[in-house]
């Protein structure tokens, strides 16, 4: 039994407060300035028993034109198309104003389901815009505060019957593959459609994130515009990348921490960052003419601390003149100013035309590979021996650290642990050394490695226990007189 809801209704009328009560998480940005929802944000919904989508939608404005306002309403308008079921949000603080007389004659003629919620109903202020309510011709307005919950009985009584409906038009045969338990062992981490291969698109304003979503979705799902910083909430988007089975997350641009001031803001760059912890794969794009800025090396090294898998992607290339000579001073910088990812996928692309996404689908494929490779501690140790051979730990005060045995401990990203003695001693250079001989005998380039000493001193049995006093017997035959 499922179904889509999509909330609608002016900027401010606490959409997204009611799509976060639904959700059961903080996933939309909230503030008190109108127009902080700009995209499509869907999310699964739970109330009472009821499992359904929900659509948080960018606030209805009087605008048809080419302007953003006007690109918000084509976009929220579309979303009244797709859902089975929409609600109506209105303020009953302020009470009925033309623009939602406006849109109520708009969704009677496009929506099949429309229900009327007047939102910030607690107490007596809400009561007068209740009963204005009526005259909108929606039928009986549900009283909600979304920011307290009341109402949400109420709406679930409504949204029953109409979900029973849709539970017998549906088709029984739901796709089986979702139900395939094919996946039984604990370490196959191959995308399905149970679980999706998660990937984050990161980097500065107007680098193209959201036009190049939209060309792998092959639709305009996302907004995009000449202006920088259109994307707020990071917005994820499921869809069946070229046979693999994939969640993509459209972030905000991020800029220097001195300059972001505005409140909102620092909202969407923090639910970026959030995402990226959640991806198992980020993809940071750059634009060809400017790649590589101050801002991009911060945002590279953040998703390596992050321990993500990463893939640099220029983007704009179909208006770079000098290719070759572009793509070799490319390749420098990257080796130059991110030595920590050396050997990640750097690939070449077109938001606008859709080339080179063949290429960048190919590397994050490689690069989700190579980030949950295991490798056998047989292989491990052998390769250590050559390792220690080739060039031999230090020797500080004369003692020779010695490196017993590794082992892998995780993936995602890997992790080893290396069992030597006096690991505190052993220098980061040496550390580095092992981290790169991993890189190039088990081709794992550009994946953060991360990589642990540890001590395993030789066990003494008798290391710590208080000296035994000697027996009568011990002192007779060492001549003393016993006791």
């Amino acid at each position: 039994m499922s179904f889509t809801l999509a909330i609608v209704g002016r900027p401010n009328v606490g959409k997204s407060t009611l799509f976060n009560r639904l959700v059961g998480k903080r996933l939309a940005l909230v503030d008190d300035q109108p127009g902080v929802t700009r995209d499509l944000r869907e999310g699964d919904a739970r109330l009472g028993d009821l499992r359904f989508t929900v659509i948080d939608t960018a606030g209805l404005e009087e605008v048809t034109d080419e302007s953003l306002q006007g690109r918000m309403r084509r976009l929220t308008e579309r979303a009244v198309d797709m859902a089975d079921i929409c609600l109506f949000l209105v303020d009953a603080r302020t009470g009925i104003t033309p623009t939602d007389e406006m849109f109520a004659e708009i969704l009677r003629k496009r929506a099949d389901h429309v229900i009327l919620g007047a939102n910030k109903a607690e107490g007596r202020a809400g009561e007068a815009g209740v009963l204005d309510a009526y005259a909108l011709g929606l039928g009986e307005p549900l009283r909600l505060s979304a920011e307290h919950g009341e109402g949400m009985d109420e709406l679930y009584h409504i949204l029953r019957p109409i979900a029973d409906e849709f539970a017998e038009r549906a088709a029984v045969d739901a796709p089986e593959t979702d139900l395939d338990v094919s996946e039984d062992a604990p370490e196959d981490f191959t995308p399905s459609a149970k679980r999706p291969l998660q990937v984050a698109v990161i980097g500065r304003p107007n680098a193209g994130k959201s036009t190049l979503i939209n060309t792998i979705l092959g639709e305009d799902r996302l907004l995009t515009g000449p202006e920088a910083g259109i994307t707020r909430d990071s917005i994820s988007v499921s869809l069946n990348w070229m046979g693999t089975p994939t969640r993509i997350f459209d972030t905000a641009g991020m800029r220097k921490k001195a300059r972001v001031t505005d409140k909102v803001e620092k909202l969407s760059v923090a639910d970026g960052l959030r995402a990226v912890r959640f991806a198992e794969v980020v993809v940071v794009l750059l634009d060809a003419a400017i790649p590589f800025e101050q801002q991009d090396l911060r945002i590279a090294d953040f998703a390596e601390t992050e321990g993500r898998a990463v893939v640099i992607a220029v983007n704009k290339w179909d208006i770079e003149e000098n290719k070759q000579e572009k793509l070799k001073a490319l390749r420098a910088g990257f080796e130059k100013l991110l030595p920590q990812l050396r050997g990640a996928p750097l690939v070449t692309v077109s938001a606008m035309t859709g080339k080179g996404l063949d290429r960048l689908h190919a590397a994050v494929l490689r690069a989700h590979e190579v980030w949950n490779r295991r490798i056998s501690t047989a292989k491990l140790n052998t390769w250590l021996g050559a390792m220690v051979e080739a060039h031999p730990p230090p020797a500080p005060g004369g003692k020779r650290i010695k490196l017993r045995y590794a082992t892998q401990a995780k993936t995602r990203p890997p992790g080893f642990v290396i069992m030597c003695s006096n690991p505190e001693e052993l220098p980061a250079s040496y550390t580095r050394y092992l981290v790169n001989g991993l890189r190039d005998h088990f081709d794992m380039p550009g994946t953060p490695i991360r990589m642990f000493m540890r001590s395993q001193a030789e066990k003494n049995p008798f290391k710590g226990r208080k000296k035994a006093p000697p027996s009568k017997l011990r002192k007779h035959l060492q001549g003393r007189k016993p006791d």
